[in-house]
């Protein structure tokens, strides 16, 4: 059995908890994933009370080297996406 959960599963959950059919389950999965992603690209925080908040977070320019030849290298400024876990979600985890 697989250590991961994937897309075709979470659908399948989703269509079991909620009574929908896999089609409409996979279109709200879509939706959410799409409002979460689109408020972050417009720099707001996403936060889902008892599950977690999702913000992003820009890293700076920074030197780095290539671990084949030694070499210092430029990595560039980038922005990255940043999960933290709410309460309930913590609690259920441990």
């Amino acid at each position: 059995m697989a250590n991961s959960v994937t897309k075709a599963d979470l659908v399948a959950a989703i269509a079991a908890e909620a009574g929908l059919k896999k089609v409409e389950a996979e279109r709200a999965l879509k939706a959410t994933t799409g409002a979460i992603q689109g408020a972050l690209v417009d720099g707001k925080k996403v936060t889902l009370v008892g599950f977690g908040t999702f913000s992003v977070s820009h890293r700076a320019a920074r030197m780095g080297r290539d671990p084949q030849t030694k070499q210092p290298i430029h990595i560039p400024a980038s922005n990255t996406v940043k999960f933290k876990p709410g309460k309930a979600m913590k609690d259920a985890v441990n």
